[in-house]
């Protein structure tokens, strides 16, 4: 019996292992062609696709506004996606994510630039960006789910937080094709075409990410919901989530909050700030986030398996708080131009970012029955990035350029810290939870099931 346990145990685990490098994959992959755009917005985008500007700010100010597009298409992808993922089943949506924003990518690629077409340019990358962004805001929430919904209740905090770590890699992978492309490059030909194979490269990616993913199936505890007979009333989707799950909606919209602007300030505004600011290489800077992103991929599922045992809530308020002070030190580390000190800013600001990020798809899982658990955790995730990543690098932008400091930026994140804490404060600790005691309380609540 002993040894038919331990047998039984081991093909549990090699299922795990094998739906955690599935949803790492599409992770990876979308998150590459993600962030390689904003990238590219800072780098590229404000030379060749929009109109020139004795203001160098004002260029990179329009890329980061059509970057901000990305993040307002997010939330109606989450939606869309988390509503048929409830629906249908994971997998499925899962696929269709990872083609749609290979397909947008490869083509931004092929774009003109602004002095071959004009104002045609950016009008056709703001459509993709669309595309790119709905995709991307279908992802999250299955990919997260897909394992934390296989994963034993007592360690799910550190197998969820692995599709967390595709989201650095992802951005590393873009970092380093940039990287190699700059460095390898005169700048003329960088602008010209080398960016150009950064995107395509892409249309590969995609077709090892999407293979790998048709090898896993929906965890045991979604089919079950699936197979039973659905009583009459029975709703799902966004509007649902809402009906019966408010708190937990704006919880998870609150905790999202300030982790979504500090990231986007470290890994996005960071490389504008240090290009016009402090006249630092691109090369340059980019290889410091080289390092920081692979430490950062590191460290998150660390701090997913610390969540198993200290709990969700304790890492997530000890990183608000360490984000609420990274903007007043950070700015002025940049600011000496030293590789060191900047290099420093950036890892000492991702340690911070890990700290809330690692414990989201155990904290959110755990919020909502199997039935809306898709449209929930993507509902709370995506919809807060129209208000928090997407205007974080236009906000930072504007205040810099208003004002000729980085204070405002520290405040900035400040404040969005504090929103974040209150949210935490009202978030209820559910390390260990049966998520099968979630279906049944819901069954409960609507009064199909009584309590026991």
């Amino acid at each position: 019996m002993s040894s038919q346990n331990n047998a039984e145990r081991k093909s549990i685990r090699a299922q795990l292992r094998k739906v955690v490098v599935a949803s790492m994959a599409g992770t990876v992959v979308e998150w590459y062609e993600f962030f390689l755009y904003g990238s590219a917005a800072a780098l590229v985008f404000n030379h060749i696709l929009f109109p020139p500007s004795d203001n160098p700010l004002t260029p990179i100010l329009a890329g980061f506004a059509t970057y901000a597009v990305g993040f307002i298409a997010r939330p109606v992808g989450g939606i869309v996606f988390g509503h048929f993922g409830d629906k249908y089943g994971r997998k499925k949506l899962l696929q269709l994510s990872i083609v749609l924003v290979g397909a947008a990518t490869f083509l931004m690629g092929c774009l003109p630039t602004f002095d071959q077409i004009g104002m045609l340019a950016p009008i056709l990358l703001v459509l993709l960006r669309v595309v790119q962004g709905f995709a991307v805001g279908g992802e999250w929430g299955g990919a997260v789910l897909l394992v934390a919904e296989h994963a034993p209740d007592k360690e799910r905090g550190f197998w969820s937080s692995f599709p967390q770590s595709g989201v650095p890699l992802g951005n590393l992978l873009a970092t380093a094709v940039l990287f190699i492309l700059t460095s390898t490059l005169t700048e003329e030909h960088f602008l010209s075409w080398g960016w150009r194979v950064s995107f395509w490269l892409s249309a590969v990616i995609v077709l090892i990410g999407y293979y790998i993913r048709t090898r896993v199936s929906d965890a045991p505890i979604f089919d079950e919901v699936q197979s039973e007979e659905i009583e009459e009333g029975v709703d799902y989707g966004v509007k649902a989530v809402f009906k019966r799950y408010p708190r937990e909606v704006f919880a998870a919209m609150g905790l999202r909050f300030v982790e979504n602007i500090h990231y986007y300030l470290v890994v996005t505004f960071s490389i504008a700030y240090l290009t016009t600011q402090v006249k630092i290489e691109s090369a340059e800077i980019l290889g410091l986030l080289l390092g920081a992103h692979a430490i950062h991929a590191v460290l998150v599922p660390l701090v997913g398996a610390a969540t198993d045992r200290v709990g969700r809530k304790m890492p997530y308020g000890v990183g608000i708080v360490l984000t609420a002070t990274w903007g007043f030190f950070a700015f002025p580390m940049y600011d000496t131009g030293s590789a060191v000190m900047i290099f420093l800013a950036l890892l000492i600001g991702l340690v911070f970012h890990a700290l809330m990020y690692a414990g989201q798809p155990a904290i959110m899982s755990e919020m909502f029955p199997t039935r809306m658990r898709n449209s929930g955790v993507s509902t709370g995730y995506q919809v807060t990035a129209i208000v928090a990543g997407s205007f974080a690098p236009i906000i930072a932008t504007a205040l810099l350029d208003a004002t000729g400091s980085s204070l405002p930026i520290a405040l900035y994140l400040l404040a969005a810290a504090i929103i974040s804490f209150v949210a935490l404060v009202f978030t209820r600790e559910t390390k260990g939870i049966d998520l099968r005691s979630l279906d049944h309380a819901d069954k409960v609540r609507r009064g199909v099931a009584t309590a026991s």
